[in-house]
Parts: structure tokens; C-alpha cells; sequence
């Protein structure tokens, strides 16, 4: 059985390095869903160091928008498929006008008829700190809660992850390998 997975934390917390981990060990071709789009000089090198610190790892792929459609896609090929980051996903689509609530809807859709590929989902929480002074990050937040609320649901596995240590929200907790985080 496939199960998914939904990996939330703050910045910098290890979530990507314990997605990794995690991909890496449920399959043999696993994928890498980039949804960040390198707009400037500084996430251009992000990206680029990215790319370098996951190569031979990893086929990569890269979907800002269409991550249903993407996700469909890479399970032909590829038994897992690693998905980062749902934030910088939902910041696109605000920035594109797309209907946030409807994409995080078709992804839920797509999650729960893909039985073909282990999806692992990476997502920063938002929702621990103040209250954003200004309408569109108070906007960005609340859907971003809302898409997690609605994709733990669906997932099999939730882990929050803090200081590079997992926090098994729901489903099975991780392998001994992946208790311990340690990032670059």
C-alpha cells in the first residue's frame, strides 16, 4: 500500500533533509517536485546548490502551478515523488490569481486516486508565529493552514518536524535513520 505524506516546519528545521531521507528509502526511482521559481539572483543560487546537494539522488522535476498534473505524470515513472515545497506552490498561485482552495481541492483529489507512487509532501508552518500585519500574508497563512488541515487528512503519515527532529503527528513514526536530522 501506498501511503503519503505530509512533512511541515519553519524555516530551516531539517523537513526537506527528513523528506529526503524518507524518499530515499521508500523507493528506487524517486522524484524530486520542485515548485520554487528562481526569480532573482539569490534563488537562483538556492536553487543551483539545491539541484547539487540532491544529484544522482534524484530525477528533478520543476512545476510551479500544475502540481496535480505534474504529480500524475512523474508517478509513471518514478515510485516516489517528493514534493517541495507547498508554501512557495500556494505563494505561485496567489501570485498567478489561480483559486488556491480549488488546487489544493484537485491535489486532494489527486493524493487519494494515486496508488501508484508514495508522495511525500514538504511544507512550511506558518501558523505559530504572530499575526501578519497585512492583508495578503494573513491571507497566505490561513490557506496555508487550510491546505494542511485538508492534505493531513488525506495523508497516511504527518511529521512536524523541529530542530531536525521529527514529531510523528499521525500514521507510523520514521525508521531509526530518520530520528536524527543534520543539515548542511
Amino acid at each position: 500500500m501506498t501511503r503519503h505524506v505530509l512533512v511541515l516546519g519553519g524555516a530551516r528545521s531539517g523537513k526537506t533533509a527528513f523528506a529526503e531521507q524518507l524518499a530515499i528509502r521508500s523507493g528506487s526511482k524517486p522524484a524530486y517536485l520542485a515548485t520554487a521559481e528562481a526569480l532573482d539572483s539569490e534563488m537562483r543560487d538556492r536553487v543551483a546548490s539545491h539541484k547539487a546537494g540532491r544529484a544522482g539522488q534524484f530525477a528533478t522535476i520543476e512545476e510551479p502551478l500544475d502540481l496535480s498534473d505534474a504529480l500524475l505524470k512523474a508517478s509513471m515513472d518514478h515510485d516516489v515523488i517528493l514534493v517541495d515545497c507547498l508554501t512557495l506552490w500556494i505563494t505561485n498561485l496567489l501570485m498567478a490569481n489561480e483559486d488556491v482552495a480549488k488546487a489544493v481541492g484537485e491535489l486532494g483529489a489527486t493524493l487519494v486516486q494515486l496508488k501508484t507512487a508514495k508522495v511525500i509532501l514538504v511544507s512550511n508552518e506558518v501558523g505559530l508565529g504572530i499575526v501578519p500585519d497585512n492583508a495578503m500574508a494573513r491571507t497566505f497563512r490561513d490557506l496555508a493552514g487550510s491546505a494542511h488541515q485538508r492534505l493531513a487528512e488525506i495523508c497516511d503519515d504527518a511529521y512536524f518536524i523541529v530542530a531536525g527532529l521529527p514529531i510523528t503527528l499521525k500514521g507510523e513514526a520514521p525508521g531509526q535513520s530518520e530520528t536524527r536530522i543534520h543539515e548542511a
